[in-house]
């Protein structure tokens, strides 16, 4: 009986929880735009197939979960807004980029019980004008906080997943495969 109350009081806690990440997400997504671009472009697609793929999944280590990523694009600036979990849950962070460099980094929803102190400006400013590297690499070192490793890792890999992204949008490749 206990078991099935919690089970219960588990399930209802989740369906009040989940409607809210999605509306905190969307509100965060729109501010994040609104610091990228005076008036933001309207939203394109990019598919991620083939080799796009296989290089994200290289930086990733693991498959990206959609098979199409929406972004937003004016000029040579993109935007985009990626999950990776971090410890345990997802971290949505917006990420602009502009002629091939990270322009900003902003922690939109942070869902874990500790490191949050990735969302610091502080920390996120590390990011700014870093490059990809031929081999898939950020060209400089990122700063890691204590207690907040996985994070870390999960925004430096989302760094570059985005620049990533980024030439292959900047390059034509946002057709369906």
């Amino acid at each position: 009986m206990v078991l099935r109350r919690l089970l219960l009081l588990l399930a209802l806690a989740s369906s009040w929880l989940t409607p809210a990440w999605g509306a905190d997400q969307e509100a965060e997504t729109a501010r994040f735009l609104q610091e990228v671009y005076p008036q933001p472009p309207a939203p394109d697609t990019l598919w991620l197939a083939g080799e796009l793929r296989a290089a994200a999944r290289g930086i990733l280590e693991h498959d990206y979960p959609a098979a199409r990523l929406r972004y937003w694009r004016s000029g040579q600036r993109t935007a985009w807004v990626l999950e990776e979990i971090g410890k345990e849950m997802p971290i949505t962070v917006g990420i602009a980029v502009d002629s091939d460099a990270v322009e900003r980094v902003r922690v939109l929803v942070y869902r874990e019980s500790r490191g949050w102190e990735v969302k610091n400006p502080a920390f996120t400013a590390q990011f700014t004008g870093a490059r990809l590297t031929p081999a898939q690499g950020l060209d400089r070192r990122i700063d890691g906080i204590s207690g907040a490793t996985l994070s870390v890792r999960a925004l430096s890999r989302l760094a570059r997943l985005a620049l990533l992204l980024h030439r292959q949008a900047v390059a034509g490749g946002a057709s369906k495969p």
